[in-house]
């Protein structure tokens, strides 16, 4: 367990463990589940078929994150028709970036005491088969419109794992990465007035990490009160997404020969 980040070997990531890896020198990181043989299920803005580019915001993502080719995985960059949710080969996934690991059902401690956010949740992780079946069903079916607050490829990650979602859309979804954009002006914000009555620049320096750090643990899905566990199958019932890919065949051995392959 790292102070900012859990960084791993491949050899010690499982199936239905949540990884992710920096992309732009550390500026932000790119999230997915890993599904076992070499393939990592990941979430990313779609492009439509009459846009050769999403509306979305691209800052925690890009289309550059889905491979063209891949010489070792046909299969590579498989996705439905406008969806942002892609099959990659974990080469693909990382684009010579190194593997970190998202910890799950870390003490409170810990998880203040972590400087960067998107690395870690004081929530518990379901069963290795749950989380690959919610992977592998979001592939069919699509995970809506990507969005940088509410709806990344972190918010997909840790819905994979936990089944959370949270039901307050006008504030700020699962992704740890979010909650720090916001949470360090607002602790700047809030901690500014300090300096007239705190004239050492370490003790407003002190307070302002103190309360940036609060504000994350705050919008973690393990101490929020807005959170509800939704089935997979339930979940775009749930959000009212529309689209053609509202079912999944009974039969899941086409995606389960995705992960063989």
């Amino acid at each position: 367990m790292g102070f900012l980040s859990h960084r791993v070997e491949r050899s010690e990531i499982k199936p239905g463990d949540h990884i992710y890896t920096y992309r732009a020198v550390f500026t932000y990181s790119h999230h997915g589940v890993f599904v076992g043989g070499s393939k990592v299920v990941h979430f990313t803005p779609r492009q439509n078929a009459n846009s050769s580019s999403d509306t979305s915001s691209d800052f925690y993502d890009s289309m550059a994150s889905i491979p063209s080719s891949c010489e070792t995985f046909p299969d590579c960059g498989f996705r439905q028709p406008d969806s942002g949710v892609v099959l990659s080969c974990l080469d693909c996934f990382l684009k010579k970036g190194s593997l970190y690991s998202f910890e799950y059902g870390v003490p409170p401690t810990v998880f203040i005491a972590k400087v960067r956010g998107g690395t870690c949740t004081t929530a518990a992780s379901d069963p290795p088969e749950t989380v690959i079946h919610r992977a592998m069903y979001l592939l069919q079916n699509g995970f809506g419109n990507y969005d940088v607050f509410q709806n990344n490829c972190e918010d997909f990650a840790m819905y994979c794992k936990t089944g959370l979602l949270i039901m307050d859309r006008l504030g700020v979804g699962r992704s740890g990465q979010a909650s720090s954009v916001i949470g360090a002006p607002l602790a700047a914000i809030l901690s500014s007035p300090l300096k007239l009555l705190m004239p050492s620049p370490v003790g407003v320096a002190t307070v302002t990490a103190g309360m940036y750090c609060m504000s994350r643990y705050a919008t973690d899905i393990g101490v929020r009160s807005d959170v509800i566990k939704v089935a997979v199958e339930d979940l775009a019932m749930n959000l009212g997404w529309a689209g053609p890919l509202e079912e999944v065949p009974e039969d899941n051995e086409a995606s389960g020969a995705l992960i063989a392959r």
